[in-house]
């Protein structure tokens, strides 16, 4: 029997402790944690055990049927595989592996702008849609230059993450010695350890090219951005309202906004044409202390009211917090680390485990809910908590001031 299978792989917390074993420790914690106490961290995960159900007894459903669509594209899932950057150090390739199982289970890959591989591969090695999420990190015209790469490749939308004005404080990574690794030199010294423990990573990470560049950021004649230079990049190319139209100009296709948590920005976001938004806090690795995003995405839901597509990300850990989600109102959901957990234990297979254990998660939770389909989903199948209600209210009342 494989290990990727029950009953020793029986939920995405058993992938977790599975890359744990396989990753070095610096690799592992930049999967696993967030920014600064952890505290938002936390509470992405707990905003979903604060939703119960409203099951439908005495109801006959043969089948849970999980196909929904996005932004007018059809998808056999309701969740897509969120951009994750520098998944070539988890697994070789690594956006290229998810990318094809993405492909593969009939849902979206969304390819990170700091991906160790080219966004042209990853495009080539999927079978299903796929999107390219931006940074301006190198500048407006190395920007310019991945979103005209990425719409010649055939990506058919762009997601625009605007809550990386800086980089957050993760703690862990200061900790396992991030910035001496990459830095190297007599620095690297008291960190090289935890790479000794990982023999079959480590010859794997070599063997895949060791550490990388990012090839999808060329500034104007320049090589692609070397590793080391990301959080100094991302301080010098913020993202303001005032660049989405010449955004929209230069990939004159669909754009989606990430990073969005309060009403305000989600109407602004719709105003500058976005055509959807993802309810992000970035996996609680910008900014602590900010809400949860399913605690926040009623806000966002009503605010957009049907303008464009409301997607959501974070702390979602099985099918059943997807349905929650869908419940209000997201029209499919983003996975990251529930994904990432299963690249960094065993590669392509460990994200068709992902997969398939959220799959039957879904099926299994439609039917003991007595709903026949995703798209049947809706509020009066979950209870809400009403200080979620009430800060809804109060948000609302804000803007009619």
């Amino acid at each position: 029997m494989s290990r990727l299978s029950a009953p020793h792989v029986v939920n995405i917390s058993d992938l977790r402790r599975l890359a744990q074993r396989r990753l070095p420790r610096v690799v592992f914690d930049y999967i696993d944690g967030g920014a600064e106490g952890e505290v938002t961290l936390r509470e992405n995960s707990r905003a979903f055990e604060r939703v119960t159900f409203r099951p439908r007894q005495c109801v006959a459903v043969p089948r849970g049927e999980l196909r929904t669509h996005v932004l007018g594209t059809p998808i056999d899932l309701p969740f897509l595989l969120a951009p994750v950057g520098s998944s070539r150090m988890f697994f070789p390739r690594g956006e290229e592996v998810a990318a094809r199982q993405a492909g593969a289970a009939g849902t979206i890959y969304v390819l990170s702008t700091l991906s160790g591989c080219r966004l042209e591969d990853v495009r080539a090695a999927t079978s299903g849609p796929a999107w390219y999420q931006l940074y301006l990190v190198g500048g407006h015209d190395a920007a310019r230059a991945g979103i005209a790469r990425a719409r010649a490749a055939g990506y058919s939308a762009l997601v625009v993450t605007v809550d990386t004005p800086i980089a957050g404080l993760r703690e862990r990574d200061v900790r396992n010695g991030m910035r001496e690794l990459i830095t190297g030199g007599v620095a690297r010294v008291p960190f090289v350890g935890q790479f000794l423990a990982r023999p079959r990573w480590l010859i794997d990470f070599w063997r895949d090219g060791g550490l990388m560049h990012f090839p999808n950021v060329i500034p104007p004649g320049q090589k692609p951005l070397p590793y080391l230079d990301v959080a100094a990049a991302l301080e010098q190319t913020q993202v303001t309202w005032n660049d989405f139209g010449w955004i929209r100009e230069v990939w004159g296709g669909p754009i989606l906004v990430k990073g969005v948590l309060t009403a305000e920005d989600a109407q602004r976001a719709v105003n500058e044409g976005a055509a959807g938004i993802i309810v992000s806090n970035h996996g609680a690795r910008q900014l602590d202390g900010v809400s949860a995003t399913l605690r926040a995405l009623p806000e966002v839901v009503k605010a957009v009211n049907g303008r464009a597509d409301v997607l959501v990300d974070g702390g979602i850990r099985r099918g059943s917090d997807i349905i929650k989600a869908l419940c209000l109102g997201a029209r499919a959901v983003l996975v990251g680390r529930a994904y990432a957990y299963g690249l960094g234990a065993a590669g392509g297979p460990g994200i068709a485990r992902a997969i398939d254990i959220l799959r039957a998660d879904l099926v299994r939770t439609l039917r003991l809910l007595g709903c026949p389909s995703i798209e049947d989903l809706d509020a009066s199948y979950v209870n809400v908590p009403s200080d979620w209600t009430r800060a809804e209210c109060r948000s609302s009342s804000l803007q009619t001031l």
